[in-house]
């Protein structure tokens, strides 16, 4: 009975070793994703990624994107615009885990608090002088902050809150690399107050000990149709 016992131990042991086993790095040189699916089947399963084009129909063009030179437009509440070049924008990104942002700042615009939870950010500041941080995880919630200029360079650890802002009375411009062919973004006050459908309004009155009034303006002012 204790050997059945032992033997049926180490089998679940090597199952869930082989289940949980991956390979970090791409399989083959490139997977440039397919931005058409219409060859496939609507009820394709999908896949964590995207599907790979065929190596022989793969062009230079799958591994260019053209534009970061141009400025975002900062016209609007927060005052700063992101430009992703992601796997969405540039297919040839496919399973090589990284992509990168530009992110312009008018004077005191700001990239609100956010997270990202597929990827680290290492940010390089081209232009300009940003006040930067990120807080760690509970219990501690711990803010890290520093003020960068030209040149500096600040890492926010994978899945942290975290922010930008422009301290300066000129426009700012940052370069962000990431560490996924798309690490995602979570803006806080936009999914909090955001939600589309809204949470429940007792929830958040609860969680932010707020009067439930202004639970509710700040949920008109995030609200889907803002």
């Amino acid at each position: 009975m204790r050997k059945a016992y032992i033997v049926t131990v180490a089998l679940f042991a090597l199952a869930f070793s082989l289940a949980s086993a991956s390979d970090p790095n791409p399989l083959q040189d490139f997977c440039v994703a397919l931005k058409d699916y219409s060859e496939y089947s609507k009820s394709a399963v999908f896949v964590n990624g995207k599907f790979c084009k065929d190596p022989k129909l793969v062009k230079a063009e799958d591994f260019f994107f053209e534009g970061l030179n141009i400025a975002g437009n900062t016209d609007n509440k927060v005052g700063s615009n992101v430009t992703t070049v992601n796997v969405d924008t540039l297919p040839g990104l496919n399973t090589l885990g990284i992509s990168l942002a530009r992110i312009d700042f008018a004077p005191y615009g700001e990239n609100p608090p956010h997270t990202h939870p597929r990827g680290t950010e290492i940010l390089v500041v081209l232009e300009g002088t940003l006040f930067v941080g990120f807080v760690t995880s509970n219990p501690e919630n711990r803010l890290f902050t520093k003020t960068l200029n030209k040149g500096d360079v600040f890492v926010f650890p994978i899945g942290l809150i975290h922010f930008q802002f422009n301290v300066g009375k000129t426009n700012a411009i940052a370069i962000s690399g990431l560490s996924s062919q798309n690490a995602g973004v979570i803006t806080i006050a936009d999914a909090v107050f955001g939600s589309n459908p809204p949470i429940n309004p007792y929830v958040l009155t609860k969680a932010f000990q707020l009067d439930k009034n202004v639970v509710e303006e700040l949920q008109k002012e995030f609200g889907v149709d803002n």
